[in-house]
């Protein structure tokens, strides 16, 4: 018998036993599948010699998490490693929409493209900088975020209150148009409010992009040198080494309630682990509450409730092995490490469209990695380990570029990549005549290889208002607490949601520390 039991071993479940293991509480944490990390891993599987992140990569979130921080990963092996700069576009007309790591030179860099847009992007960086810890703090701590709240107002007042309120929830579409006119500072924000699903002229976009793009710009986008594994790696070890004890390939089939409470967890082998204080679920709300939870145990609201969680959508990942760097048509000043492909604010918003409407994008956006660029351990001198994803409609009713039926057999799966690839080329022409080896990861076989990310859902559900702050996962449970006695929820589907800062699982340890009070 445990004092507490976690359920997953991604991140999220990974933080909170961290934090219950601290406070002196006997842990044990239980991982469906062989390996530790969830959609925090790496591997060696697409080509011998180059290292390639299986799920995400940069981790610009984890940088400015007070979670993260606090926990010393330095200490148990983590190190961080950023490239030359963090983010940056290429440009349908020419050249590149890039983050320097100097605000002055992001401002230098597009003033020389559209005069003004140099200042106004200063003005962006002097908000971020008046109002962005308060954001921070409200975003990864326990809704509501009450001592936090209180300091983002306060910050928010002053000569520029209207234009700060409006980047909070305001669409990305408005804010851009509003303060720049050029396409390459528009594009800063854009793109990176694409990191979630909300559309460019969706209310809170602006918000996901100003957030992102300034992170961006103050911290960077780091990744852990060697691989995302390590990151997983050196929160695993740091649990050990405090006491707490990992069972991998132990997927947990049902939390055991007593009267209302939870009491233990059983395993699809039939083994249970007894739980004296709590159990925590690192793992999606429908699996929570439409698989774990013995249905007698749930009221009926709950049940219904349940049927309006609304997942984010699909996505499509391929990994590549190239001999050489990509052969960009015209290379960046500094070479960033992430790179976002979309031709414009407007195409952006069109491809939302498709998706929404169910439809496979013909023009997709794509979010890219050079990791090699960003960290020098990934590939060979001269090579890059590359990848890039993109959405789908989690269920497709059409292919507004051609055939692809949504099945996800290998004809769709080649289809796809060869549309992926066919974008790429067009800013890097040769790009695939530098092409060794190649893995592509459809909706299924994400999900096969993590059972959170349902139909390649990455974020835990939608990131939209209406399943947001309050009403997620749903409405009536937006804090970690469950209906059920002593078990809370520690994964992405719930407050704040997805992205790589702990603060799911930091925000459950810190409810059953309470509660256990």
């Amino acid at each position: 018998m445990a004092d507490a039991v976690v359920i997953g071993a991604g991140p999220n479940g990974l933080v909170a036993a961290n934090q219950l293991v601290d406070a002196g509480w006997d842990v044990v944490l239980l991982e469906a599948n062989d390996a530790i990390g969830g959609a925090v891993r790496s591997s060696r599987e697409v080509a011998d010699s180059y290292v390639h992140d299986t799920f995400s990569s940069f981790y610009p979130l984890a940088a400015v998490s007070p979670t993260i921080r606090a926990l010393d990963l330095g200490s148990y092996g983590l190190e961080w490693s950023n490239p030359p700069a963090p983010v940056g576009n290429p440009l349908s007309d020419g050249g590149w929409a890039l983050v320097h790591p100097d605000p002055a030179d992001t401002a230098a860099a597009l003033d020389a493209m559209t005069p003004g847009d140099g200042q106004a992007w200063m003005e962006l960086y002097a908000d971020w900088e008046r109002v962005g810890p308060a954001i921070i703090q409200a975003l990864l701590t326990p809704f509501p975020p009450v001592r936090a709240g209180v300091d983002l107002v306060r910050h928010l007042l002053g000569d520029r209150a209207l234009k700060r309120l409006q980047l909070l929830v305001a669409p990305v579409r408005s804010v851009v148009d509003s303060r720049f006119r050029g396409d390459a500072a528009k594009l800063l924000l854009a793109t990176n409010s694409q990191h979630a699903d909300i559309p460019p002229t969706g209310w809170g976009s602006g918000l996901m992009g100003w957030l992102l793009v300034m992170i961006a710009q103050q911290y960077g986008y780091p990744v852990p040198r060697g691989g995302a594994g390590r990151l997983s790696q050196a929160l695993a070890d740091r649990f050990t080494a405090r006491g707490g004890s990992i069972v991998c390939d132990a997927r947990a089939d049902r939390i055991v309630v007593r009267d209302g409470r939870a009491i233990a967890v059983r395993t699809a082998d039939g083994t249970e682990y007894a739980a004296k204080r709590a159990v925590l679920a690192d793992v999606s709300a429908p699996a929570l509450y439409g698989a774990l939870i013995p249905p007698e145990e749930l009221p009926r609201r709950t049940r219904e409730r349940l049927r309006f969680f609304q997942w984010d959508p699909g996505t499509v990942k391929v990994d590549w092995a190239l001999d050489a760097p990509i052969p960009w048509r015209d290379k960046p000043d500094l070479a960033p490490g992430t790179v976002h492909v979309a031709d414009s604010v407007d195409d952006l918003r069109r491809c939302a469209a498709q998706i929404a409407a169910g439809a496979i994008p013909d023009n997709p956006f794509l979010l890219m990695g050079q990791m090699t660029t960003a960290d020098p351990t990934r590939s060979p001198v001269g090579t890059e380990s590359v990848w890039a994803y993109t959405h789908v409609p989690q269920q497709v009713r059409a292919d507004a570029g051609g055939t692809i039926r949504g099945q996800w057999d290998g004809a769709d799966t080649e289809r796809i990549a060869e549309r992926i690839e066919a974008r790429i080329e067009r800013y890097a022409p040769g790009f695939t005549d530098h092409i060794t080896a190649r893995r592509v990861l459809t909706p299924p076989e994400l999900e096969r290889r993590d059972a959170n990310l349902v139909g390649g859902a990455v974020n835990g559900g939608t990131s939209r208002l209406r399943q947001e702050l309050v009403l997620r996962p749903m409405p009536g449970l937006g804090r970690a607490e469950t209906v059920i006695k002593s078990l809370y929820l520690a994964s992405a589907s719930a407050h704040p949601g997805g992205g790589v800062h702990g603060a799911c699982g930091s925000n459950a340890a810190r409810a059953a520390l309470l509660h256990a009070r």
